[in-house]
Formats: C-alpha cells, structure tokens, sequence
C-alpha cells in the first residue's frame, strides 16, 4: 500500500473501532420503528433520515418523488381442519388480496416446486388450496433466497392458473421457529387474484408431514388484507461533493423502508445506518473525495422497488457520471468476497481495491457485480456495480419477520461491515481508475 493511502488505513481502522453505526440503528428502530410503505412510520422515517443526513454533514440533503404501493395486512387465520383442528402461525403475503365472505375452506395439495405444480393436472388442482414446500438451504452467500423468494412471488398466479382458490408457503426462512416470514407477491395479469400466506417454517413441516402420509388434509383461510391505491412516498438523498472530479458520481444505499411485522433492523435499517456513517465519516474527512459521494435512502423497496426505479428515472440524464453503484441490503452481515464488473477484474481499480479490503478477510470473487433491488434499474443506464458479499449466513432467521429487531444485531459484525463499506467508498471516490 502507497504511503500516500495511510489516510485509508486510517479511516479503516477508525470505522471497525469507532463507528456510530449502531447507535444510529438504535434511533432508527426505537424512535421509528416499523417503516411500511404509505403509513405514518415511514413518513416519520423520511423526516429522521433528513436530520441523521445533514447531522452527518451532508450536503444538498433533500427528498426525491417515488410513487408507492400501498397495502393493509388485516386479520390473518390460517387453520388445519382434517384430519384435527389446530390453528397454524401463518403471514399474509405482501400484496395479497382477501378472502371473500368469510374464511375459506378447501382441501389441500401440495408441491415442492413451481416446476412440480406446472405438471400437476387442472382437475387435481382446481378447487383447492395449494402449498408450497420448500426448505431453504443456511448459506453463507444466501443463494436459497433466490429460489424461495421466486417461489412466493409468483407461486399463487402459477396455482390460480390451475383454478386453485388458495396459496401458501413455506415461510422462506433458514430456521425452524413458529415465527411466520411476509414478503411480496407478484399477480400476473393473466391468472385471478388468490389469497396468499406464508406459514412458519414447523407448520409448513407439519403440513408436509401430514400431505406425506396420503390422507385428506382440510384447511381454512381468512385473511383481511387488502391492496389500496397507490401513494407517494419520498427517496432521501445526501452528498459529499467532490473536488477535482465532482462531476463524477458514486453512489451508495439501502433501502429506508421496511416490513409492518418488525422493526427493520436488519432488513434494511443496518444499510441505512451504514450507508449513513460512511457519509459522515467520508464528510469528517480532512481532504474532501475527489469524486462527488452520493447517500441515497431508499423509498418502497419491500413491496414494489419503487424508489430504485423513480431515481433511475430522475437522474437518467447523469447516469453517464455514474461511476460506481453500490447498496447495503444484507444486513449486519460481515463482508466476505467484493465483486467487480467482470470484464474490469483484472484491472488496476479492482486490484487496489481487493490490496485494501484483503486484511478484512475479503477476497477478490470471480463472479460478476450484480447490485441489488434498488440500483438494479441503473444497471440498464450502463452503471457498473461494486458488491460487497455480506455473510448472510443469520440473516434469513430475521429477514422479513417479528424477529427483525435491533437485539438480533450483533454489533461487532455490524461495525465490521461498516469498516468494508467505508474503506471500499472512499478508494471509489479518490483514485484515479474507475470501473467505467
């Protein structure tokens, strides 16, 4: 490392022992709370994030327009009827509509991927509630995510396509609580709207089991959730402008809002309170970064990705001077590996920046940068991404679920991840190379 970077090893240093992170979490989820899209605790967010952004000593501190979708979750029942009675601890899905006149009863069937219930035959279909079963695999990189989280997005169309009057999952979790996990569902135009709940992971089990032994299995579902109109809501952006190359932009965020069923701490308030330590620490620097550093917060991740595509929009004219995107969405994960856009790993930028981040215990991943939901919409405007692969090996215990508190923060992983997130922005905003 050149004498000239000690400033870096500083500043590393300084995020792992003396970062804020933590206390701004606790801010965020005491005095906050639960931050769902269109109600008063995400517009009591958006006024806290503006005062945690200019205390941070960010400039041009302001509120972006992002269209919301709005949704109330309502009474939730789910019971097993046959072959005995027991209420189930079940989460209506984000989005789903309700059971009509009252609770609705039907048998069950089961599948154990969308692939399986394509084959299913209508008439074996048709009437029914359909669950899905699906145990998500405890991976240090969370890639049982991205079949679980397929599976509850569109598993209801898929079943109401067979003319199934009912869906569930189960809860796309990595642990075996009686805690229920939400998350949104996508309807497909083509299919009808069918109610929709996850169950916790030992009731899904039970379910199974029960399915397993070839009995009848009756179940009922009465859910009061109901989609609304669609709202407004607010991204909230902040800056560290740049010097010699200010017209140059990075950019770096999470996601402000969360799930009604929690407090958010992890999904995403720990992006939001690293996203904004690094800006106050970059902010408190005494030599300002070369290139202009964006803090952007988030609208409407959790039941649309609205707020990533309203500043796509927004900032489509400068997405040129977008140099490098990055997001924290993983919780308070430690980082592992960093990915680079695959055709610049071999470059200098990315061979600087794995020098920096490698006493970390961060190595350089052959796989390409991918971003998250919310600059995913950059990626279109040709924004090359920079990730930090955060262990997600917990994470899925508390993602989308009442669990998702900030006692289930462990706050060593918290600042470490901090220490990566602000090493990794400010190489970003100083040298020389891009990823352009």
């Amino acid at each position: 490392m050149a004498k000239e970077e000690q400033w870096l090893l500083d500043l590393r240093g300084a995020a792992r022992g003396d970062s804020r992170a933590h206390d701004l979490l606790r801010s965020l989820t005491d005095e906050v709370g639960p931050r769902f899209s269109g109600t008063p605790g995400e517009a009591a967010a958006v006024a806290w994030a503006l005062e945690a952004m200019k205390r941070a000593g960010l400039a041009n501190v302001r509120t972006e327009l992002s269209p919301t979708v709005l949704w109330e979750r309502g009474t939730e029942r789910v019971e097993l009827l046959t072959p005995r009675r027991e209420r189930l601890v079940a989460s209506a899905l984000g989005g789903s509509v309700p059971t009509v006149g009252g609770a609705l009863e039907a048998q069950v069937v089961e599948a154990s991927s969308l692939e399986e219930l394509d084959r299913m035959e209508r008439a074996r279909v048709e009437g029914r509630i359909v669950y899905l079963h699906y145990v998500m695999p405890r991976l240090r990189d969370g890639t049982g995510y991205n079949t679980g989280g397929w599976l509850r997005t569109v598993g209801a169309s898929r079943a109401a396509k067979l003319g199934a009057v009912g869906f569930l999952v189960r809860s796309i979790a990595t642990h075996g609580m009686r805690v229920p996990h939400t998350g949104a569902l996508h309807y497909d135009g083509a299919a009808a709207k069918i109610p929709a709940a996850a169950l916790c992971p030992p009731d899904g089990d039970l379910l199974h089991r029960l399915l397993s032994s070839g009995q009848p299995v009756r179940m009922a579902m009465d859910l009061g959730c109901r989609p609304l109109h669609a709202g407004e809501s607010f991204n909230v952006l902040g800056e560290v402008p740049g010097t010699d190359l200010a017209d140059q932009i990075v950019l770096f965020g999470a996601h402000l809002d969360s799930w009604d069923v929690g407090r958010g701490a992890v999904d995403d308030g720990a992006g939001c309170a690293m996203a904004l330590e690094v800006g106050r620490m970059i902010a408190a620097l005494p030599k300002r970064p070369r290139r202009t550093l964006r803090i952007a917060l988030f609208a409407n991740e959790e039941l649309g990705a609205a707020g990533g595509g309203a500043y796509a929009n927004a900032h489509a004219d400068e997405a040129g001077r977008h140099v490098a995107a990055m997001e924290a969405d993983q919780g308070d994960g430690a980082p592992w590996a960093l990915r680079v856009p695959e055709h610049r790993r071999d470059s200098p930028a990315a061979k600087r920046l794995a020098a920096l981040l490698a006493p970390l215990d961060i190595v350089l991943d052959p796989g390409q940068a991918r971003g998250g939901v919310d600059i995913g919409p950059l990626g279109g405007r040709g924004v090359p991404f920079v990730d930090l692969r955060q262990d997600a090996t917990r994470y899925f215990d508390l993602q989308h679920s009442a669990n998702d508190v900030l006692e289930n923060v462990v706050k060593d992983d918290l600042d470490a991840a901090t220490a990566a997130f602000a090493t990794t922005v400010a190489l970003l905003t100083n040298m020389d190379e891009s990823f352009r």
